[in-house]
């Protein structure tokens, strides 16, 4: 498995469950090194790289989000601790998620406490407020795992639109099992049980008419058989 990320650019990671998406993420981050081959990141291999400067540069978004028993506005700034909340920054980046609106309808809005004693969120709304916290961080290289799987298709677009903004500067990996999360990027790679098996641009992957444009035709159907 070899791949390379242009500083700016956006690669997407396609396959379904188990091809092995989520522990490249983990490799990227370093939550464990590899026993063969290398990471590098600007030419140094991760291993050489301070892990705490390093992380600071990365906004990840993982599949399961953890929310502290805490207020909104404090878990979407968490990743901003050492500083002093910005209140533009936290609004700004739910507005970019598409959940400011649902917070605001809250009685007590982004002071809501979330958690065991706060009000319960649903799975969308956990999820946009976990890419919140990763937007509101700055980062340099951002990482998506699959991070819009509970929002529908409609929310997911307002979303990525939002995104292609916030990209623009930054290097971007999104992890997904679905193709309307990653069509707009760079790059995608197909993963099929930690190989890949086709690389290219969306356009340019349908033309191939393999593996991609069969994922691609068989959720466009799922679609239209959820609409209908």
């Amino acid at each position: 498995l070899s791949f390379k990320v242009s500083p700016g650019k956006s690669l997407a990671i396609l396959g379904h469950t188990g091809s092995g998406k989520s522990t490249i993420a983990n490799l990227i981050c370093r939550l464990y090194d590899v026993h063969s081959g290398a990471i590098l990141v600007d030419g140094i291999p991760i291993q050489d790289l301070n892990l705490d400067s390093y992380r600071d540069q990365i906004g990840y978004v993982p599949q399961e989000v953890f929310l502290f028993s805490d207020s909104i506005e404090n878990n979407i700034a968490f990743s901003t601790a050492s500083e002093k909340i910005n209140k533009e920054r936290v609004e700004q980046a739910a507005r970019d998620t598409e959940v400011y609106e649902n917070i605001a309808a809250f009685p007590e809005g982004f002071k809501t406490r979330v958690g065991e004693r706060g009000i319960t969120l649903s799975g969308g709304q956990k999820q946009r407020i976990s890419i919140a916290r990763a937007l509101v961080k700055e980062p340099h290289l951002l990482i998506f795992d699959d991070c819009l799987s509970a929002v529908d298709t409609e929310t997911e677009e307002r979303i990525l639109n939002h995104l292609k903004r916030i990209m623009k500067d930054k290097t971007t990996i999104i992890i997904s099992h679905r193709v309307s999360s990653v069509k707009h990027c760079d790059e995608i790679i197909v993963l099929e049980e930690g190989q890949i098996l086709e690389k290219g641009s969306h356009s340019e992957l349908l033309d191939k008419g393999g593996y991609y444009n069969e994922i691609h035709e068989q959720q466009q159907l799922e679609i239209m058989n959820a609409e209908d």
